[in-house]
């Protein structure tokens, strides 16, 4: 399957290929911004995100008469997505008091705020209740302990560990019955009985990330139900996403299908979609730096980022595509390396580029997710800036690091 007949397969909705070869997102040749913005960035297409915002909210209205798509913000914290999602009309779950305060600077109203983690701080806890966060998703006994003597009244969903296992990586399987996080299906009554001073609306649950089953989802609504009858149920997110030009994920309408098969009538039914609004809509932008050929082993092309921009590839093996921005295509089997000081800063393993050489300008499709949010300043390397496309315009909505950032915490 050739590069160019996938482009809106794994790269972002609209993206092409114009008259010079070169690839354009959001109308915006990327050359252009590369020469504008530099190299390392993390570049958006902001239709594709409206697109795929309103393409959830389309498909749960076709399919339940009470829903909320909830916007999983880990997968791209960023104020200006916030913001996009806010106008989309979706809520938004938020995993720390950080994502806490970008989502309402972004514009969420506070009361269509989610608020998870399975180790919030009583700092946190109070910064949500003073905020006036809609529901606080409660993860253990020893946070309905704090809840219950900080916030009497509080609206909480109890996370339950639901038992089911997905075909995902152990690193963000989350379902499966040894897992950090939320409460075991024997104790959730004692769960409910703890919460007795609380206002206890549901239950939540998430089986991990990056799925492409259909029938783990179909289990979740029924798993939950059987534990007891409240107003909302949230089934988690987790649908994959296509990362490598033979992914074939399922579609929005057939993961609204299988979430919803067994929920009750009657009940709120909430989905929380992060990578799945975001992955597929952003691309990086590397310059190549060096290509050293090793030969009978491998070519390296080694590249101005790295482990520092997108760390899920050294964390647990992601897989990527990659291209020279203005020479789609492939000839030359080569390994993406990073700049960074250990030999496992490997981007993608198995490329097939069209003849690299120094100062090509290479892109990495479906980084939208978890490149800007896991970024790190590893050897004190800037972080780079995230720019939204649209019509032909680029807009910068995070400023590159500066040299002079990475000292600005720094006690003299």
């Amino acid at each position: 399957m050739s590069a160019v007949g996938t482009l809106s397969h794994v790269f972002p909705m609209g993206a092409r290929l114009n008259e010079a070869g070169a690839l354009c997102v959001g109308g915006c040749d990327v050359r252009d911004l590369a020469r504008e913005f530099g190299t390392p960035a993390y570049v958006y297409a902001e239709d594709d995100m409206r697109a795929r915002a309103q393409g959830f909210m389309a498909a749960f209205a076709e399919r339940a008469e009470r829903f909320q798509v909830v916007y999983a913000s880990k997968a791209f914290p960023c104020t200006a997505a916030y913001r996009l999602f806010a106008e989309e009309g979706l809520h938004c779950d938020v995993a720390s008091g950080g994502e806490l305060h970008l989502a309402l600077a972004g514009g969420f109203a506070a009361e269509r705020l989610y608020m998870h983690g399975n180790n919030k701080s009583e700092a946190e806890l109070r910064y949500a209740v003073e905020q006036g966060v809609g529901h606080i998703v409660a993860d253990s006994f020893d946070e309905l302990e704090r809840l219950s003597r900080l916030a009497p009244g509080q609206r909480v969903l109890l996370r339950v560990t639901p038992g089911i296992k997905a075909s995902t990586h152990t690193y963000i399987s989350t379902g499966q019955v040894d897992s950090k996080f939320g409460f075991g299906l024997d104790d959730v009554p004692r769960a409910i009985e703890a919460a007795a001073d609380l206002d206890l609306r549901g239950l939540h649950a998430h089986i991990g990330s990056q799925i492409f089953e259909l029938e783990p989802f179909e289990r979740l609504a029924e798993v939950l139900t059987a534990l007891g009858d409240y107003p909302l149920l949230n089934l988690g997110g987790g649908l994959g996403i296509a990362y490598s030009y033979d992914d074939e994920p399922p579609s929005v309408e057939e993961f609204a299908d299988a979430l919803l098969r067994n929920a009750p009538d009657g009940v709120t039914v909430l989905s929380e979609p992060g990578r799945a609004l975001v992955g597929n809509a952003g691309v990086t932008l590397y310059t190549v730096g060096t290509v050293k050929e090793i030969p009978g082993v491998r070519t390296y092309v080694a590249v101005d980022g790295g482990m520092s921009d997108n760390l899920r590839p050294m964390l647990y093996g992601a897989r990527y595509e990659a291209e020279i921005a203005d020479r789609f295509g492939g000839g030359t089997r080569c390994t993406v390396a990073g700049m960074h000081c250990e030999s496992g800063d490997i981007l993608v393993e198995d490329a097939d580029l069209d003849d690299p050489r120094p100062g090509d300008l290479l892109v990495i499709p479906a980084t939208g997710a978890y490149g800007h949010s896991m970024a790190n300043n590893y050897n004190a390397v800037p972080r780079p800036p995230v720019v939204f496309c649209k019509d032909g315009d680029a807009r910068l909505v995070v400023r590159r690091e500066t040299y002079d950032d990475l000292t600005l915490r720094d006690v003299l």
